[in-house]
């Protein structure tokens, strides 16, 4: 297995630098994955599935922000799950820490660079919908942005368009792969609507009430910038989300980043079965 090995040239979280740390990763390895999965919180335990080729820490990656949230573990692995090449994001930086949308979503566009034609993007999210209980699974069937920021705005990455249509953000065929692999596992897999805000603050109730009235089944802090990105560079995206907790006043609690882990790691192997059989699915099809 190859672990990291630094490159020689210095780099910006820019579309063109993208291609330069791709053409990097590329000449290390003779693996060409077209599927890539980026796991967020209560999903790290997939690595353990993996077997590994490349593994390079976001440190080592020109570009790559390194995530100082608990649970985002900040490595790039390039190897195969089910043996099925695949490239797994091992954690993600968020907006709340600081970063610019630049930063959160150069990544995917390694990924597209890299020959990658579909991602599965997960993440923890708080429950709104009534019938969601900590330890659900949610595919996410659109979104509703409220992170007062879009990762499209500014200078057209070159070779791509400004305006992307995000009728149909959340690939169909990928989304019904994602039912069959829940069914296969005997998970309940929920379908609904994720809405991204920029914490780091949860929501209050009375903000939770409101995104519930707006049509939102689930919230978080992610994945909508990457989701953007993805369509912009012409990948095919799926989203899973872990409930982790009931949204502000659906839980008589505390809200805590405790809470999101615990749930996480209590769930994790029926999140490694779900993801393992999405991929073998994702590769016969």
């Amino acid at each position: 297995m190859n672990r990291e090995v630094p490159v020689s040239f210095k780099s910006r979280a820019t579309p063109t630098a993208a291609a330069e740390v791709a053409a990097s990763i590329l000449r290390r390895s003779k693996l060409r994955p077209t599927l890539a999965i980026q796991l967020g919180s209560g999903f790290q335990h997939l690595l353990a599935s993996c077997t590994v080729v490349l593994e390079i820490p976001y440190a080592s990656l020109p570009g790559f922000a390194m995530p100082d949230v608990p649970g985002h573990l900040g490595k790039f692995v390039l190897g195969s799950v089910e043996k099925i090449p695949v490239v797994l994001l091992g954690g993600r930086s968020h907006y709340y820490e600081g970063k610019t949308m630049g930063d959160i979503t150069f990544p995917i566009r390694v990924l597209a660079e890299l020959g990658i034609k579909s991602i599965l993007l997960t993440n923890a999210a708080g429950g709104i919908n009534s019938s969601y209980r900590p330890g659900d699974f949610m595919c996410v069937t659109d979104h509703i942005n409220f992170m007062g920021e879009n990762p499209l705005r500014g200078a057209v990455a070159p070779g791509r368009r400004r305006f992307i249509d995000m009728t149909d953000a959340y690939n169909r065929s990928l989304r019904r792969l994602l039912q069959e692999a829940a069914d296969q596992a005997q998970i309940r897999l929920h379908h609904g609507v994720f809405l991204a805000v920029s914490g780091p603050s949860f929501e209050t109730p009375a903000e939770i009430r409101a995104f519930g009235l707006l049509g939102a089944d689930a919230v978080g802090m992610s994945t909508v910038p990457e989701t953007i990105v993805a369509r912009q560079c012409g990948l095919k995206v799926a989203a899973l989300a872990c409930i982790t907790n009931l949204a502000a006043g659906r839980n008589k609690e505390p809200l805590s980043h405790h809470e999101v882990l615990e749930t996480g790691k209590r769930v994790a192997p029926q999140a490694a079965a779900l993801i393992e059989n999405f991929v073998r699915l994702y590769a016969s099809h």
